[in-house]
């Protein structure tokens, strides 16, 4: 099959507007795309792979309502965010069984698929979800970080407060978290010394001194395509009200710039939404989401991301660094 002809592989929830945005633009170009949720295995979804004896690679397919995806024919896999296996008929045992097969039988051909693109690699996306090593990798980047501390122990958690001054409290992970039926997010807030109590024993906490920014940046990197967009607003965590937001693009430094691609080498990744606190013209790492948004700063910044990323899964495995 020719490199045209190739699809590309989408494997995301239905409710996905990022995803939908690139799909068109891609369909646009007349490049074929095959579109799945990992979550809909086994009942809208089958997959088949063989490998052994004279084959050294897994050749075999993915079977939607409407499309098949030749295993050895996928040029790019684009991985967003399937939603999880799920075993309704089955009883807990059961059905625990049943998604451990689906995840690494399914899921490790889907990870295995040979001259593939991957935006990003789930194996990857998970060592970087990891804050830990996210911080970790930034520091020896180059990247500058505010004073962090992860612990389950109050008074540690109480000295450093004393020691830093003003200091926010951020979530390590962000599973679904329901109130009353609705998903809710976890926001960074400030925590004082006199409200660490014997709770934070009960698991791990992330505590960083409270940085006085100027404002955010958001950075979304596709391929070796940088896009830098100035977040102004009033709050400590824009990310809880979008319409207080002005945005701008701005330049980006070239240590930042650097320290960006030694952070994406670390991990592996051609994909990264960075996160920076912005102080005069000092920047300062938050995160880097392996999985971000970014589709919400185009129509106001005018930034092609969408054709950026659209490029990047067209030319497939020839767009490596």
């Amino acid at each position: 099959m020719t490199q045209k002809r190739r699809p590309v592989a989408v494997v995301t929830n239905l409710e996905d507007p990022t995803a939908d945005l690139v799909i068109d633009e891609l369909h646009d170009r007349g490049v074929p795309v095959v579109r799945f949720d990992s979550g809909d295995f086994p009942a809208t979804l089958s997959c088949s792979a063989r490998i052994g004896g004279e084959l050294t690679q897994w050749r075999g397919s993915v079977v939607t309502p409407s499309r098949v995806a030749e295993l050895g024919d996928v040029r790019s896999l684009y991985y967003r965010r399937p939603s999880g296996f799920a075993f309704p008929h089955l009883d807990e045992q059961d059905a625990r069984f049943a998604a451990a097969q689906a995840r690494f039988g399914l899921g490790g051909v889907l990870v295995s698929l040979p001259d593939c693109l991957y935006v990003n690699h789930p194996n990857r996306i998970g060592d970087a979800e990891y804050k830990p090593a996210g911080l970790a990798a930034a520091a020896s980047s180059g990247f500058r970080l505010p004073p962090t501390l992860i612990t389950n122990r109050p008074d540690d958690a109480r000295a450093f407060i004393k020691e830093h001054g003003p200091t926010i409290f951020k979530p390590l992970s962000v599973p679904l978290y329901l109130r009353d039926g609705v998903s809710q997010t976890v926001g960074v807030a400030e925590v004082a010394v006199e409200e660490i109590d014997d709770g934070v024993a009960g698991t791990m906490h992330l505590f960083q001194s409270l940085i006085g920014k100027d404002a955010d940046v958001r950075v979304t990197v596709i391929g070796d395509q940088i896009f830098a967009v100035r977040i102004d607003c009033d709050l400590l965590d824009w990310r809880t009200d979008y319409t207080t937001h002005t945005y701008s693009v701005i330049p980006t430094p070239p240590d930042i710039e650097r320290a960006i691609f030694a952070y994406l080498r670390h991990f592996g990744l051609v994909f990264g939404a960075f996160d920076f606190a912005l102080t005069r013209d000092e920047w300062t790492f938050i995160e880097c989401n392996p999985s971000g948004q970014w589709a919400w700063m185009e129509p106001p910044t005018g930034l092609p991301m969408t054709a950026a990323l659209a490029d990047l899964l067209e030319r497939g495995t020839n767009a490596t660094r």
